[in-house]
């Protein structure tokens, strides 16, 4: 898809929320409905993309587990640039007035509110944020981990107690809006996308 340079405010849409809640599958399903009802293209940066193979080959050097992706020396050593980067490549896009659908958990990020703050972002202050946070119950979000079967989930499944702590609850935010994914309402995503296209 080719992006054209919105004249107007700039937008910023995330998709955010744990491990295995489904970000990546809602925001594919919800971005030809935002692009149909804004009539404006989009960005679409997901972090498992940009930074999945980079990180594999790092820590399969580090660690000698390419799939490491949730242990201590990954969360001190490349979480937070991983993070900042796809940050980095979302500014330089809204400076140059296109729109970006950005998904990753960023948990960390929005419960510190930088997520919700465009001066923080250092982004256009015009730019309009909102956030989708995809919520599903602990014991369901593992269910489906171990369904799909992604290698970079096993220091999750293995060490679950663990990384359950990282669970955080988002803050209430008028630019936060909650999806349950547990059984798929299509009247509620409908909302949802209206809410993320204003």
């Amino acid at each position: 898809m080719v992006c054209k340079l919105t004249p107007y405010a700039p937008r910023l849409i995330l998709f955010a929320g744990h491990a295995g809640t489904g970000k990546s599958t809602l925001a594919k399903k919800a971005l030809p409905l935002i692009i149909e009802k804004t009539g404006e293209d989009f960005f679409f940066l997901d972090k498992d993309t940009v930074y999945g193979d980079f990180s594999a080959h790092v820590m399969g050097l580090t660690t000698q587990n390419p799939n490491d992706r949730d242990s201590p020396f990954y969360l001190e050593n490349l979480r937070d640039w991983e993070y900042q980067g796809l940050i980095n490549i979302a500014r330089e896009n809204l400076l140059l007035g296109v729109n970006v659908i950005l998904i990753g958990p960023f948990s960390k990020e929005i419960q510190s509110g930088k997520m919700f703050d465009a001066q923080k972002l250092g982004v256009p202050p015009q730019t309009s944020i909102q956030i989708a946070w995809i919520d599903l119950e602990e014991s369901e979000a593992k269910k489906r981990m171990e369904k799909r079967a992604d290698p970079r989930d096993e220091w999750k499944l293995a060490h679950w107690d663990q990384y359950a702590k990282r669970r955080i609850e988002p803050p209430d935010h008028a630019k936060l809006h909650r999806f349950n994914n547990f059984t798929f309402n299509e009247g509620v995503f409908e909302k949802l996308v209206d809410d993320l296209s204003r």
